[in-house]
């Protein structure tokens, strides 16, 4: 791929904008020598105004998505893109949420540009376990825990029951829940199901893959290490 194609779908600026960065010198590689549009050099080496390259396509990142933020690049409000180098943005292939959290649920949101990564993780083959801790409006009755691991549960507008999920009570109106589906806001329906209303809504945890401590609001990127434990867990 040219230089100024693989830099422009990296989200640096237009295929005219990367032409112009070349002609004032901005591009140089790891010595400092100044690339020019039609030079073969690997994708490690390349620099822009002396900071390394973005990762090429396939990357894997992780963020701690605050409450307030939707999961979209057209909402009108706030977005997780807000969150990122404002590039990112702008990637081909796009970078995408492995999944959604809707605007008033926090936690562990998964982002790629791998579109088999981002398949094989919410393949419902893959049957990785989701991490919610809730906080609920009205005490639990002391049922839930049973009813969700049935395996007979239908939501409203539902054709199908949903998969067995774990139940953690960890006080009255605080419990861990684990889903190995996605259905649209399935833990707050849920939680209606049995009576009940969720006031907040965190995901802690994506099969074997934590926030480890990674502030509300930041990011960093995930390595193949990161990958066999997210399917690892």
């Amino acid at each position: 791929m040219k230089l100024v194609k693989l830099i422009a779908n990296l989200g640096y600026g237009s295929r005219k904008q990367v032409a112009l960065m070349f002609r004032e010198g901005r591009i140089t590689d790891a010595d400092g020598e100044v690339l020019y549009a039609d030079d073969k050099v690997g994708h490690d080496a390349i620099r822009i105004d002396d900071e390394p390259l973005d990762p090429p396509a396939g990357m894997l990142l992780m963020l701690h998505k605050p409450v307030g933020y939707t999961c979209s690049t057209k909402d009108k409000g706030r977005i997780i893109y807000d969150l990122l180098p404002p590039r990112y943005r702008l990637r081909a292939p796009l970078l995408s949420t492995v999944g959604r959290l809707d605007r008033d649920t926090s936690g562990l949101l998964l982002l790629t540009d791998d579109g088999q990564l981002l398949h094989r993780i919410v393949s419902p083959k893959s049957k990785l376990s989701k991490v919610y801790d809730a906080t609920l409006a009205q005490d639990l009755r002391g049922d839930e825990a049973a009813i969700f691991a049935s395996g007979t549960l239908m939501l409203e507008s539902e054709k199908t029951p949903l998969a067995p999920a774990g139940l953690e009570v960890v006080d009255p109106r605080h419990a861990q829940l684990t889903l190995t589906e996605g259905r649209y806001h399935q833990a707050r329906r849920m939680f209606a199901a049995v009576g009940n209303h969720v006031e907040a809504l965190h995901r802690s945890r994506v099969g074997g893959l934590a926030l480890e401590g990674l502030p509300e609001g930041e990011w960093r990127m995930l390595d193949e290490a990161d990958i066999e434990r997210l399917f690892a867990g």
